[in-house]
């Protein structure tokens, strides 16, 4: 998704915890020099958690992965190796991170959080090893060449 000339993500929204790939082909990228570019990042309005990672440089721009916190904004900008910065103009480059959707959230007891999609995993894995241990119960049965008593008598009867 292009939210801004030039800045692709990996995805329709930023969401808090979670990892983005942020993709840019702007002028650094433009002028097809082999210089590193970097990303200088931090997180709110005060630019808190600040963070400057080597960004990998491919046929469809520089590419780097961010985790998300729990701040509401994601604010960047770029540095290339001659320390030449594409800042937006002096704006940044700020994103919105919305928060993490309620219903794939379960809030435990003990106040842990946990993703449901990882608690439906487990529900499907308990189901998946009960019938695992019913099929290795009912199998031998299923497979039993012993006859039941009554045909048993009915043979030696007929003898």
């Amino acid at each position: 998704m292009e939210l801004i000339k030039n800045i692709f993500f990996n995805t329709d929204k930023l969401i808090e915890n979670s990892v983005v790939k942020i993709s840019y082909t702007g002028k650094f990228f433009q002028d097809n020099s082999n210089t590193e570019l970097y990303i200088h990042y931090g997180f709110g309005l005060l630019w808190e958690n600040v963070n400057e990672i080597k960004m990998e440089k491919t046929e469809l721009g520089y590419q780097a992965l961010i985790y998300l916190n729990g701040q509401d904004s994601l604010n960047f900008c770029f540095k290339n190796g001659k320390g030449e910065w594409d800042n937006n103009n002096g704006k940044n480059y700020v994103f919105e991170i919305a928060p993490l959707p309620k219903d794939l959230v379960v809030v435990q007891e003990n106040g842990v959080i946990e993703n449901v999609k990882q608690g439906k995993f487990s529900a499907w894995w308990q189901n998946v090893k009960a019938s695992v241990v019913a099929a290795i119960k009912y199998l031998p049965k299923l497979f039993s060449f012993n006859t039941n008593s009554e045909t048993v008598n009915e043979e030696d009867s007929s003898k």
